[in-house]
């Protein structure tokens, strides 16, 4: 588990000292992937810098499994340090070494005997699917292939947590997919905790359990993937959920239009067909769509309603478990 309390760190700037991280909290609880996300200067690679302590806070806390990091030094820090596998942005490995022995870098380094050091890199480049590449040198590898070697050599000392720092960035959208599910077994089969750093919301959508937008050096959302977009107003919904666009003149013709966010395989198929024939109303689809957030199917729809019960089955909708938002295209522009 990782335990982010009241983080700051402050650059020196050509106008003074610029504040990276001001005041971040955070919890991630164990075996799960949380996605950092915001715009470029926001503080995401900061944070994860500082987390790995490849950066020191100016002040906070940062506890993994309940050991803070901030306060250890020496031989205390540098054990602390083996239990967080970092995957840094950008093309990493050595190139005067094989596959196999990029893996390897961490385990040599800790004194790891041969036999045994060979067993865990077998394991490892079997975990990301490129045992067939272990006697290939990194200019012989995809950009893709490079990335999943860079993630075993990061999960070679066996850490608790993983810290990837935009590990898709110039990547296209297959070899994306193969490094995502990497990470995402890392957590499956091994319990790894993963923290990705990534401007790219189709890996919140792809891999992570929960999300933290960060804007400013300031967390300024933050929770479950799936609680987050149930809420339209939300940043997270916003990015991930399919688009709505405004069409006045169709909405006029209806007595009530929603904004309905719709989570999990029941609530997609079943929820607006049974609202339509328990309460005897005419429902159309004006916009939106269906995506998916790791396994679980989630659809933004806005709907137009017309008959007597119209407002019962959007309380309906809302009391079933379905996310409803009335528009100002209604006579009444008010959350169901």
């Amino acid at each position: 588990m990782i335990t982010v309390e009241n983080l700051t760190k402050t650059f020196p700037g050509s106008t003074g000292q610029v504040r990276a991280l001001d005041g971040v909290n955070l919890d991630v609880a164990a075996g799960t992937v949380l996605g950092v996300v915001g715009p470029s200067g926001a503080g995401k690679s900061t944070l994860a810098r500082c987390v790995a302590l490849l950066e020191r806070p100016d002040s906070g806390a940062i506890r993994v499994d309940g050991t803070d990091l901030v306060s250890l030094d020496g031989t205390a820090l540098r054990a602390a340090r083996r239990r967080i596998g970092v995957v840094p942005q950008g093309d990493s490995l050595l190139r005067q070494r094989t596959a196999a022995g990029n893996v390897a870098l961490p385990l040599e380094a800790a004194g790891v005997a041969g036999p045994q050091r060979r067993s865990r890199v077998a394991e490892l480049l079997d975990l990301v699917g490129l045992t067939d590449k272990a006697g290939s040198y990194p200019d012989q590898l995809s950009g893709g292939q490079r990335q999943r070697i860079a993630v075993a050599r990061a999960l070679a000392a066996s850490p608790s947590v993983l810290l990837a720092d935009e590990p898709t960035s110039a990547l296209d959208p297959d070899t994306t997919g193969s490094v995502l599910t990497v990470l995402d077994r890392a957590r499956a089969e091994l319990g790894v905790t993963v923290l990705v750093v990534t401007h790219d919301m189709g890996v919140v959508r792809r891999i992570c359990d929960d999300v933290a937008v960060l804007e400013g050096g300031r967390v300024v959302e933050h929770g479950k993937v799936l609680d987050l977009v149930s809420d339209a107003a939300s940043r997270t919904a916003a990015s991930l959920l399919p688009a709505v666009d405004q069409n006045p003149g169709a909405e006029a013709a209806f007595d009530r239009v929603a904004d309905v966010v719709l989570v999990g395989f029941a609530a997609v198929g079943a929820l607006l067909p049974e609202a339509t024939s328990r309460f005897g109303v005419d429902l159309n689809l004006l916009g939106g769509g269906l995506t998916r957030l790791g396994e679980t199917p989630v659809a933004r729809f806005r709907v137009g309603l017309n008959g007597e019960r119209a407002d019962s089955a959007l309380e309906w909708i809302s009391e079933a478990g379905g996310s409803v938002r009335r528009t100002l295209a209604g006579p009444q522009g008010v959350a169901a």
